[in-house]
């Protein structure tokens, strides 16, 4: 069974730290929010960011295809291999 310091470690792992600034009374709602769904007050920040950009389109690459060369590398790549592709 993990031990509780690796669990912790592997979540401050897949998270970024940020920091934002609340005035007074955002901050005092959002204490007594947490403390009615028995959360932290990051959790609730994380849930509201969450549901903000659900659903937003990520952003396609746009980077592929811009460089000339053989459009047929997908389809022909064992020959192109073989002839020594790329190679100088």
């Amino acid at each position: 069974m993990p031990r509780a310091r690796d669990l912790t470690a592997g979540t401050l792992r897949r998270v970024k730290k940020t920091s934002i600034y609340l005035d007074h009374e955002l901050d005092r709602a959002l204490a007594r929010l947490a403390a009615s769904q028995g959360i932290t007050k990051a959790e609730v920040i994380r849930r509201a960011l969450a549901s903000a950009v659900d659903g937003q389109p990520r952003p396609r690459i746009t980077a592929i295809g811009v460089v000339d060369g053989p459009g047929d590398v997908v389809e022909n790549m064992d020959r192109y291999l073989a002839e020594g592709f790329g190679e100088d």
